[in-house]
């Protein structure tokens, strides 16, 4: 009588599997090569070279991930510790499984427990055939599969916080009354923003500032959390599956995956002579204790358009300028020292930012600092109109008036470089405006530059009352 006993497989702690494919090719320090390739600043083909797998698989990596390293492979990482078995002890395992060697024998030429590789053999071996066939590329691969702790993402299963998300990054942007503006009419193509193009207008908040604004709108409800991190993955990675990828085109970057930022130089050259210069500003505007100190730049488009800027140094609210195009531009001869018919020559600026700036209190009105710009040949014009003590930056140094040149980045996601900014109304640029001021800072403790402004204004009231009383 023969005895029916159970197969090995079946003795086995491992619970039947259905095929889930063929192992990979590569193992896992064939990524961590390539993802430390990727942080020197190769590109996708070279750190699939060098990670010893096919540039496709490099490209499908790179693009997978959305340009950065899982959180697990990232090169600033703890390595491994010897915890767990790594690919070469298996591979040793391997040949002395196929040499029919002993597993106390095995144990204590890898220095290992017994047990660690008995279990290893019992869980990690090919079963298909009925018995443990122990083979290093599938223990690789069954040790990785049974390592993963996969869970769905926080937006995927709080509707409200995704809505919340989504409503900051691609919200309409609207007028302080509640009209809102649609903006050009662009088609996402899975690709990055294309230069001097238009792009997509929204309230483009940043992850960064959505996940601290949180904490303001909704500081009981810890369910509505989120950091800025999970937020890029979810736009940029594929298989995170809360939002579309396509709104990664309201960052401000545009990007269609993340990757390392370059530096562009802006140069400009000196026009105006014998001028205040910012070496003539009082401290007071420099430490940005004082409010009512305001930077201001010139952003250009096609065709030689523009539309001014006026940043607050202390609370960074931001003014537009509409510049319209004047009659007879583009019609005949540019009559000789005759006005700019682009719409932001010396005259038109200097009447836009008075224009502008008397809609505020005095106690606003203290100085202006602009570049050495022709734009501003009628300074001292405007400083007996306005009252304003204006200064000038230094040739080529933009970064003396950083608050400006970070506002001028974040309009041109509304005004790209190469396209017609005249076709803007002044509706359109208080919609703008109104739009950026009700963001939340980081700089401002969360608080939005419309708030900072609005209590710096009640503040002025509530001490004018009490000296006059």
């Amino acid at each position: 009588m023969t005895k029916t006993g159970r197969r090995k497989s079946e003795r086995s702690i491992r619970g039947k599997l259905n095929s889930p494919g063929r192992p990979p090719v590569w193992q896992r320090e064939n990524l961590c090569r390539f993802w430390r390739s990727v942080a020197a600043g190769h590109s996708s083909e070279v750190s699939a070279i060098k990670a010893g797998v096919s540039v496709p698989v490099g490209h499908r990596w790179f693009r997978s991930s959305g340009g950065m390293p899982p959180t697990h492979l990232s090169p600033s990482v703890t390595a491994l510790t010897r915890r767990s078995l790594t690919f070469s002890e298996r591979e040793e395992i391997a040949l002395e499984c196929a040499r029919g060697t002993g597993i106390r024998t095995i144990a204590r030429k890898l220095s290992r427990s017994p047990s660690t590789i008995s279990r290893e053999i019992r869980r990690n071996s090919a079963t298909r055939g009925g018995d443990f066939d122990y083979h290093a590329i599938t223990a690789q691969w069954h040790a990785d599969r049974a390592a993963r702790r996969p869970k769905p993402s926080k937006l995927a299963c709080n509707s409200a916080l995704r809505e919340y998300v989504q409503d900051r990054l691609s919200g309409l942007i609207a007028t302080p009354d509640g009209i809102a503006f649609d903006g050009p009419v662009v088609v996402w193509k899975g690709r990055s923003a294309v230069h001097r193009q238009s792009r997509r207008w929204s309230s483009a908040w940043s992850p960064e500032q959505i996940a601290q604004r949180l904490k303001v709108d909704f500081p009981e409800d810890t369910t509505m959390r989120i950091s800025h991190e999970a937020i890029y993955q979810a736009l940029y990675i594929q298989g995170r599956g809360a939002l579309k990828r396509e709104l990664s085109a309201c960052l401000r970057s545009g990007r269609a995956l993340r990757l390392p930022r370059e530096r562009a130089r802006s140069r400009g050259r000196p026009f105006l002579a014998d001028a205040p210069m910012i070496s003539d500003r009082p401290a007071e505007v420099g430490d940005r204790a004082v409010p009512g100190h305001w930077e201001g730049d010139l952003i250009l488009g096609l065709g030689s358009s523009a539309i001014g800027t006026l940043v607050e140094r202390t609370t960074r609210f931001t003014m537009l300028l509409h510049l319209p195009r004047m009659e007879g531009y583009g019609k005949g001869d540019v009559p000789k020292n005759g006005p700019a018919l682009a719409g932001h020559g010396a005259e038109a600026v200097r009447d836009a930012i008075a224009e502008t700036i008397m809609e505020l209190p005095v106690e606003l009105r203290r100085s202006l600092t602009w570049d050495q710009g022709a734009e501003m040949a009628q300074h001292a014009q405007l400083q007996i109109e306005t009252g304003l003590d204006i200064y000038f930056c230094d040739p080529q140094s933009p970064w003396q008036r950083g608050s400006n040149e970070n506002t001028n980045g974040l309009l041109r996601q509304n005004f790209p470089k190469g396209t017609d900014l005249s076709r803007h109304g002044t509706n359109e640029l208080r919609a703008v405006a109104h739009a950026l001021n009700t963001r939340p800072r980081k700089t401002l403790d969360w608080q939005t530059s419309a708030e900072a402004l609005d209590q710096l204004i009640k503040k002025d009231i509530t001490e004018s009352v009490a000296t006059t009383g």
